[in-house]
Parts: structure tokens; sequence; C-alpha cells
């Protein structure tokens, strides 16, 4: 089979920021590509009753001390942005908007959105920020601006949200391999023998 892998994802996952790059690796090696799916996580934490990271008791500090720890290990740049963790919206949509016209500079958009909250400590909240980054990828920002509060914009994002949660999509990052799910950076090792199996 050569279905894409599908990536959902939240902007303010650290995770899934640390994920990115290694999926696209571990797709490639495969012959598969990658759709690039974001969502918003805290619609997720309202189903499953949990909450982010850094305000989870002794969960909180291992992350604090994980995530760079991790991105030492991968040579990603990375900086504990504040404010965290932030809504995604303004980015997610811009997303959503920029795909329909074009998906190469929708995932290019994703990657420079999350090194810069994440490589570079910037928040991304603002949608004045989000036009910045999408005018680096080529945007049009005269178009974008608008766009982030058009009602359908809105809508694209919520069904989105919604399927995710209507399909299982319990955290980020999360992968989907020919319908298998797989929750968390650290099954990609599991992606990658199941890519190469094709399953068990």
């Amino acid at each position: 089979m050569t279905t894409p892998i599908e990536f959902w994802f939240d902007f303010s996952s650290p995770y899934s920021y640390l994920a990115m790059d290694k999926v696209e690796e571990v797709a490639q090696g495969a012959g598969r590509e990658v759709v690039w799916r974001p969502f918003l996580l805290g619609a997720v934490f309202k189903e499953t009753g949990n909450r982010p990271l850094t305000q989870q008791p002794i969960k909180g500090d291992y992350a604090r001390h994980d995530c760079p720890r991790v991105a030492r290990y991968l040579d990603m740049p990375w900086t504990w942005p504040d404010p965290f963790p932030i809504a995604t919206m303004a980015a997610a949509r811009a997303y959503y908007w920029i795909e329909r016209e074009d998906p190469d500079t929708a995932r290019k958009f994703a990657r420079l959105a999350f090194n810069t909250y994440f490589g570079k400590g910037i928040d991304i909240t603002p949608a004045e920020v989000v036009v910045n980054i999408a005018a680096g990828c080529n945007v049009d920002p005269a178009a974008l601006e608008p766009a982030l509060s058009d009602p359908a914009v809105k809508q694209a994002l919520k069904d989105r949200t919604a399927e995710a949660v209507e399909r299982g999509v319990c955290g980020a990052p999360f992968f989907f391999v020919d319908g298998e799910p797989f929750w968390g950076s650290d099954r990609l090792w599991m992606v990658k023998k199941w890519l190469r199996t094709g399953g068990w």
C-alpha cells in the first residue's frame, strides 16, 4: 500500500515539534508521503480529562528536562517558549487555508511555525505573527489575514478537530499508518517497523 502517513499534531505540542523531521524521514524510507493534520489538542483534553504536560505534577518536571534533551539528540533548535501552552487556532487555520491551494507550502509554513515557537521561543498565538510566518513562505499576507476570521476557515479546523476526536486521537503527535493508530513520538520506531513488515 502507498497511502500517506497521517501526522496529527497541535502547534503547541513540543513532542510534535520534535517528531516533525523524523516522521518525514521514516516515510521517505518507506516510499510514503506524510499528510500533516493540525488539530486543537484542548478539545481532545476535554474528552480525555488530560492536561498539558507542564501542568501535570512530576510528569511536567520530566517533560521540562526531556524535551530539550531530545532536541539536543536530534540536533534541533530548542527554547522553552513563554507562554506555554498557547491557543493555536490562528496557526492551524492558516495551515488549512494554505493547504487548499498548495500542500507543499502548507507543510513549509507548519515547519516554520513550529521553529518559531519551539526553536526561537516566539509566541505564535497572535494572528499578525502567523501572517508574518506565512509571508516568509511567499503566502500573500493581504489574503491570509482576513481568511483567519472567515467562518468557512474556522469550520474547517473545527471539522478536523472533531475528526481527530472521532478517530480516537488521544494526544499529539498521533500517527495513522494504513488506518493503524500510533500515539507519541516514541512510537516512530514502531511505525517504521510496521511500514517495513506490513504489521503484526
